[in-house]
């Protein structure tokens, strides 16, 4: 073998490795901070959230999906967690209130793809809700895959001896300090690769005292337990040569008259806001407005996760890293026209779109899409002859050179 050419595979071959090495090492941590609206966060004292978000780690973000569009989805607790983990909304994931009645496992939550995709990453969950790990995230579920955790600190609200049941959620607060106090202490022993931190303190003093004191002392206080996991954080980063990815959010706002309610369509149900430590964010984080199920596709990026078109064509949200083409997609039928419309983010980039008339992802089958024009995505509006394809559903992906996105239209 001619030397030269030995040196230089030698040497990709090393470079290689030290990219798999040092993506190894990065660790993701999600938390959602339940019920907070934008306004709350941004008008308190808030220490801890603003050394972990630094000077752009902070946005407003929505939930609730196209408001009166078809992803359209209630401002309630469970759904929004589903949407975070999914990627995608209310219309796709099927959970549309806290019963959780049928969840549609079709749609993986960001614990199954990295169990499937990245099987050598530990997972773990620390939440005071236990239905997050048993119905949403659906660990040892068979129609779920029967994938398991590594890690698992939930059920505490069952436990009404360690922590027994009061009038004013104190009991709620105890548990939401256990599972910060576990969260912390495995952090720092074991450092799993993904974690999910849910609590619940702050939703139901919003729930019993709305728009008061008690309500945001219960925000000061998720903030000092935020201050305590980033010190874990630190911990492992100092001391391990860890890169570490920390997103924090919440998953409704709350009723505009008193702060005591939530599910509407609201403006402030759906505020809501997201904050990270993460340098490389693209201009959807910093200059548009994320949804919660952006955080999910940016988590798939972080790990070096690509999904097959099937699954990254479902998906709702978008990486808030890294460079993207496309977000916003809306579709109106007008006739036999389908008028589309986007947000695009890179100068003359060519979009292709594909348009399929079944929904068959939502059953575990494959759609076939028709691929019905190539335009220049920084148009942002596109209108589609559908003359040739009669339906009363269309499901329209549009694709472009870093990212994909998509929208449902249905004839009345």
């Amino acid at each position: 073998m001619n030397f030269k050419i030995c040196i230089t595979l030698c040497v990709a071959l090393i470079s290689n490795a030290f990219v798999i090495s040092q993506e190894a090492k990065t660790k993701v941590i999600f938390v959602i901070a339940d019920g907070i609206s934008a306004d709350v966060i941004e008008k308190l004292e808030t220490p801890k959230l603003d050394l972990i978000a630094g000077k752009e780690g902070y946005t407003r973000a929505y939930v609730g999906g196209e408001k009166g569009g078809p992803s359209e989805s209630p401002t309630i607790s469970a759904v929004g967690y589903n949407s975070l983990i999914t990627g995608t909304w209310a219309n796709k994931h099927n959970v549309w209130g806290n019963g959780i009645e049928d969840p549609n496992y079709n749609y993986w939550t960001i614990f199954r793809y990295v169990t499937e995709y990245r099987p050598e990453l530990k997972t773990a969950i620390f939440s005071t809700w236990l239905d997050n790990r048993t119905k949403l995230v659906g660990a040892n579920l068979m129609a779920n895959g029967n994938f398991k955790l590594d890690y698992q600190f939930d059920g505490f609200e069952k436990d009404t001896i360690n922590f027994p049941h009061d009038d004013d959620s104190l009991y709620i607060h105890k548990i939401d300090e256990h599972v910060v106090n576990e969260a912390t202490r495995v952090i720092k022993e074991s450092a799993p690769d993904l974690s999910w931190v849910y609590l619940q303190y702050t939703d139901d003093m919003g729930h019993r005292y709305g728009d008061s004191e008690r309500f945001y002392d219960a925000v000061k206080i998720m903030d000092d337990q935020m201050g305590r996991l980033w010190d874990a954080v630190q911990y492992r980063t100092e001391n391990y040569e860890e890169n570490w990815q920390v997103w924090i959010t919440t998953d409704h706002g709350r009723s505009e008259k008193d702060g005591k309610g939530h599910g509407g369509q609201s403006e402030r149900e759906r505020s809501a806001w997201m904050l990270t430590n993460e340098k490389k964010l693209n201009g959807h984080f910093k200059e548009g407005i994320p949804g919660i199920v952006d955080i999910m596709p940016t988590i798939l990026h972080t790990f070096n996760i690509s999904l097959n078109k099937e699954q990254s064509w479902e998906l709702d949200g978008i990486p808030l890293t890294h460079e993207v083409s496309l977000a916003n997609a809306t579709a109106v039928l007008n006739g036999n026209e389908l008028i589309l419309t986007w947000s695009a983010f890179q100068p003359k980039q060519e979009m292709a779109i594909w348009i399929a008339t079944t929904n068959n992802f939502a059953e575990g089958g494959t759609d076939n899409y028709k691929l019905m024009a190539k335009v220049d995505a920084s148009v942002e509006k596109a209108v589609i002859d559908l003359s040739e394809i009669p339906s009363k559903f269309y499901k329209v992906v549009l694709s472009g050179k870093h990212n994909a996105i998509n929208t449902w239209v249905k004839k009345k």
